[in-house]
């Protein structure tokens, strides 16, 4: 099945629209996760740790909600499962954007904001390749 959906993609014009979608949707969430991480953090007075993992949690979410109705979509009445792979796949893509700036920053003494800028690029492709792939395919 995966196989399958790897060879149907193209680079058209509907595919770098959706892949344009997608890439709004993420940077929205930048502003939930910094949002909410500020209100856990300064207003509630959360830990610091607490607060981030909060505002990751909700801008996975939004973003969830976002890219399923706009970006790709969806039809599917299984929305729990859904989502459910959609964090997963969140989740995997915060893990390579961490091990992105260990290994460049930590490793090799690049700059940090340098390596974040890859990291971001790292991540951002393994989403969106991995929810068109197994989210919403």
């Amino acid at each position: 099945m995966l196989k399958t959906a790897v060879l149907k993609i193209e680079l058209s014009k509907e595919f770098l629209f959706k892949f344009l979608k997608f890439g709004i949707v993420g940077f929205s969430g930048v502003f939930v996760n910094f949002g909410i991480t500020f209100v856990c953090k300064e207003w509630l007075r959360l830990n610091k740790y607490l607060s981030n993992i909060l505002g990751f949690i909700f801008a996975a979410t939004t973003n969830y909600f976002l890219n399923r109705i706009w970006t790709f979509q969806s039809t599917n009445t299984q929305i729990g499962a859904e989502y459910a792979k959609y964090f997963a796949i969140s989740l995997v893509g915060l893990g390579l954007d961490t091990l992105t700036v260990y290994l460049l920053n930590g490793k090799l003494k690049w700059n940090f904001y340098l390596s974040k800028v890859f990291a971001v690029g790292v991540a951002t492709l393994w989403n969106f390749f991995g929810n068109l792939l197994f989210t919403f395919a």
